[in-house]
């Protein structure tokens, strides 16, 4: 696929919307509308050690207008022009929660609608947490709460959890780090 052209629809905050004209694999020609975001960074906190039984990690529970109420996540933020992901993953952590973390090891990124979104989001493990400064914006109305690995577990068993960032982590961390 190539793009052969691209038009600016929309220029905002958060995100902009072009209108693409692009060529596909056929040959054949379409529009696509296309969000262009700057990239995420996302942090699965653990306030014990992660290698520990059980450990305890740090959730937000966050109003999302979006999703029409509060909604379970990890915290997580849009990066800022030219900044690396791993600086705003430390960035976010502490402006969403009030810690910082000594150690953030990168996991994975993914796309997170491909379709229409060319949005990726750094997903990264936190540990040796020490204290910081919250520093959230206006529109950020976040409760941060203190859960056990099998609590959360629980509760993305129990559809509690349906933020897709945050089960993409989980899982992956479950998978991956915690069963070997």
């Amino acid at each position: 696929m190539a793009l052969l052209q691209a038009r600016r629809l929309y220029t905002g905050r958060v995100l902009n919307l072009d209108l693409d004209t692009v060529r596909f694999p056929d040959g054949s020609t379409g529009e696509l509308e296309m969000i262009r975001h700057p990239g995420a960074a996302a942090i699965l906190p653990f306030v014990d050690p992660p290698d520990r039984p059980d450990p305890r990690v740090l959730l937000i529970r966050q109003f999302r207008h979006a999703a029409d109420g509060v909604v379970w996540e990890i915290p997580a933020g849009r990066r800022e022009p030219g900044e690396r992901p791993e600086a705003c993953a430390h960035r976010e952590l502490e402006e969403e929660t009030g810690w910082r973390a000594t150690v953030m090891e990168p996991l994975l990124a993914l796309y997170t609608t491909p379709g229409f979104t060319d949005e990726v989001i750094w997903l990264y493990r936190a540990s040796g947490l020490v204290p910081g400064q919250a520093a959230r914006e206006a529109d950020e109305f976040v409760e941060v709460h203190t859960l056990r690995w099998t609590e959360v577990m629980a509760l993305a068993r129990a559809g509690g959890i349906t933020d897709s960032k945050t089960l993409t982590t989980l899982l992956f961390v479950q998978c991956f780090l915690v069963q070997g």
